[in-house]
């Protein structure tokens, strides 16, 4: 196999793995959306966002993708009225995780999307290797 469909290869097989990760923290938001504090004025989940940053394979001389860092988002919870919650603080008010549902579900999308792409990056080129293959026999 040549240099560039082996680059291909492993390009493609980098971002399936970031995005693999993406889409894991992105579950583990959804699944968090409803998670409050079980102590009076505790916080409850904070969202998780991925980082990607490049990173060059020297041996093939290929630029990746790889996951940089999983960080909490330092966004405000917002604040819900009801003093029979177990986190309520003493005003009666509790914190919400600061997971949007809508937007957990549009990165859920686009992370799918683009790890659709990349498997269809090696599929491709899997048949031109094939195809190639085959001309010479």
């Amino acid at each position: 196999m040549t240099d560039s469909l082996q680059g291909a290869l492993f390009v493609a097989g980098s971002g399936m793995r970031a995005q693999g990760t993406r889409i894991r923290v992105i579950a583990e938001n959804i699944a968090n959306q409803n998670s409050t504090a079980d102590t009076p004025g505790g916080d409850p989940y904070r969202r998780k966002v991925v980082t990607f940053q490049n990173a060059l394979d020297r041996q093939l001389d290929v630029d990746t993708v790889r996951v940089r860092k999983v960080s909490e988002d330092p966004s405000a919870f917002a604040l819900r009225f009801d003093p029979s919650h177990p986190a309520a603080d003493e005003n009666g008010y509790y914190k919400l995780p600061n997971v949007t549902g809508l937007i957990e579900t549009m990165d859920m999308l686009e992370a799918q999307r683009t790890y659709q792409a990349n498997v269809s990056v090696i599929e491709n080129t899997k048949r031109m290797v094939s195809t190639t293959l085959d001309l010479l026999r």
